[in-house]
């Protein structure tokens, strides 16, 4: 295990990827969890609103991938200066990127259904980073054999195509499908192949002119929605904590 470790993320450089996606993940559950403690009103924490002005924790984010950025850029990729700079990134990425629906609206949208995209942006940019982590590189490596080498550029080939699938998917509208199929091959294949979402840039630009394709999508989506919209609100709820509930407007006699 230690000759792997060393031989495929070591001596390619990809140590500090690993601890920037490691404090990345690390700094967004931990701020799920403050956050939601100061939502209920529970343990010490509370927001941080010097002379009434609400201090978002994008704001620190902000500064610390900026720190940890340009650190990085500097230190190279390897050394302890390389990995402090990289766990530094991951945490101002991870800071950052749980309020992605605030930068996004302009608006403070945390507690919301527009707040659950920050989770998904997540959940993507983790997926994606484990996909460059985890690919074997066939450069950077010494005394690489023939086979070896081989297996790599096979390795590389199979990211590239099944990278095409994922953005696919994306244009589909299908997200969740392409993050899952950032980390196992050729699942966004599935989405890939199907009928895209009606509200997708593809069905816009490829179903103009097909009104069975575009019925049938609606259809589709329908099902899908009944079958899976619990299950997926229960999980975002699980990870990211459950949006206000906007009441209803009172009827009028």
């Amino acid at each position: 295990m230690g000759h792997w470790f060393d031989r495929n993320i070591v001596e390619p450089g990809k140590l500090p990827l690993l601890l920037a996606l490691a404090a990345f993940v690390l700094t967004f559950a931990v701020t799920r969890v403050i956050t939601r403690m100061i939502r209920a009103g529970k343990g010490p924490f509370r927001n941080f609103t010097p002379g009434g002005l609400h201090i978002h924790h994008v704001v620190p984010g902000v500064v610390l991938s900026v720190v940890g950025g340009f650190g990085a850029v500097a230190s190279g990729r390897h050394g302890a200066t390389a990995g402090i700079c990289a766990v530094i990134f991951g945490m101002g990425a991870g800071l950052v990127l749980d309020e992605f629906a605030l930068i996004v609206h302009l608006d403070d949208v945390y507690w919301t259904e527009e707040g659950r995209r920050s989770v998904e942006v997540v959940a993507l940019t983790a997926a994606l980073v484990m996909l460059v982590l985890a690919g074997f590189s066939p450069l950077g490596v010494n005394e690489v054999s023939s086979d070896e080498q081989q297996g790599r550029l096979g390795v590389l080939l199979t990211v590239a195509v099944n990278f095409c699938f994922v953005l696919i998917a994306l244009f589909k509208g299908k997200a969740r499908l392409a993050v899952v199929g950032t980390l196992v091959p050729f699942v966004a294949l599935v989405a890939a192949v199907r009928l895209a979402r009606p509200a997708s840039a593809w069905a816009k630009r490829c179903y103009r002119g097909r009104p069975r394709a575009r019925a049938r999508a609606l259809l589709r989506e329908y099902h899908h929605d009944v079958r899976w919209a619990g299950p997926e609100r229960r999980l975002q709820d699980l990870i990211g904590g459950a949006p206000d509930r906007v009441p209803l407007p009172a009827r009028r006699s």
